[in-house]
């Protein structure tokens, strides 16, 4: 049974290219078209004022890699139709008296206008402008009106550390994401879909008429594709390694023991998939819901601690988020069994209970 699957496998002119092909094209394109950064942020600049504070400001913009200068005006309603038709991301006006004020109150108001129609973006953007006004308001102080001399405080500078990933690099956090994802894509769906395509010719009724019992067809169903993810996962890795210098810190045998029992986990789920659909595009829709309901809440993107408690409870049935954290916990921090045993025996528990519900869904099905 195991070399007819191999070779039912390998003679699928699909199967080949998603297996093999397809999870080279993602780690690359993905790893970089999934970025935490946001660069090439258009900005429209109303400077009213037309002083030497104001271009100071502005100035500041221009040097920031992640700011474009679109368009310079005079006039608020201009930019406004620029934000309005979806060509610019955000205003700066500066309005008259700007430097004035500054000299004479030693305050003045700066008007920001982001557009917020993708919230996560206009965070981004408002994290950036603030951090460029923060300097410039630091850079007045000290230059123009030498308040640090008046100061009673000492100068403190920070010096950040970044622990596990010190350069703040996003393809190292999404590549390791992505990974999970593929590895769930071959354990759950093919699985799935190579069982369901069976049921449509007709071969697992041949099949249920030999003496084979229910137990080895499972199995020879199930461990291929056990070993292609495994494949996939060692795959990865490898070229996470030459194209991203993916950092290895902890034990590569204790992740491999995890995403054995992961995949476990989502075979028994793309076995009990299979054993309720009758066709492959039935499966589809099914699966579909699955897949982007475990992708989403998996901590790929935005961390699972972000979400609300009620949605945290129900993320305890998802093997996605329990595999996402423990590739970053092992590669990028070095963490050991005692660390990840939590997740381990959580999915252990997990794949008894799913493999069993399949196999006996199966049986009621053929």
């Amino acid at each position: 049974m195991l070399v007819k699957e191999f070779k039912q496998i390998f003679r699928n002119r699909v199967m080949i290219p998603i297996i093999f092909v397809v999870p080279v094209v993602q780690m690359i394109l993905l790893t970089y078209a999934a970025s935490l950064e946001m660069k090439g942020i258009k900005m429209v600049v109303v400077d009213q004022d037309l002083s030497q504070a104001s271009r100071l400001l502005v100035s500041g913009f221009k040097g920031s890699p992640f700011f474009e200068i679109v368009r310079s005006t005079t006039s608020y309603p201009e930019a406004e139709s620029l934000l309005t038709g979806d060509r610019a991301d955000v205003i700066l006006h500066v309005q008259q008296a700007f430097e004035k004020r500054l000299y004479a109150e030693q305050a003045t108001d700066l008007q920001l206008v982001v557009n917020a129609i993708n919230a996560t973006e206009a965070g981004l953007i408002n994290a950036y402008c603030t951090q460029i006004v923060s300097e410039f308001n630091r850079q007045l102080r000290t230059e123009w009106f030498a308040m640090d001399d008046l100061s009673s405080l000492s100068h403190l500078d920070l010096i950040p550390s970044f622990w596990y990933n010190p350069l703040l690099d996003y393809k190292i956090y999404m590549f390791s994401g992505i990974l999970v994802i593929l590895v769930t894509l071959i354990g759950m769906l093919l699985t799935a879909l190579n069982l369901v395509r069976e049921k449509e010719m007709g071969t697992t009724e041949q099949i249920n008429v030999t003496p084979i019992r229910k137990y080895q067809f499972i199995l020879a169903k199930l461990i291929p594709f056990w070993i292609i993810a495994l494949f996939e996962l060692a795959f990865g890795l490898v070229v996470g390694k030459l194209l991203y210098d993916l950092p290895m810190v902890g034990s590569l045998g204790l992740l491999f023991l995890f995403a054995c029992v992961y995949i476990l986990v989502v075979l028994g789920i793309g076995l009990f998939l299979s054993t309720i659909s009758n066709t492959q595009q039935q499966l589809m829709f099914v699966a579909f819901f699955f897949m982007i309901t475990f992708i989403l809440m998996s901590g790929v993107f935005t961390p699972t601690d972000s979400m609300p408690l009620w949605a945290q409870k129900i993320n305890l049935l998802n093997p996605a988020a329990y595999f996402m954290k423990v590739i970053r916990m092992v590669l990028l921090k070095g963490s050991r069994f005692s660390d990840i045993s939590r997740e381990f025996f959580s999915l252990s528990v997990y794949a008894a209970l799913i493999l069993t519900l399949a196999v006996a869904n199966y049986r009621k099905t053929t």
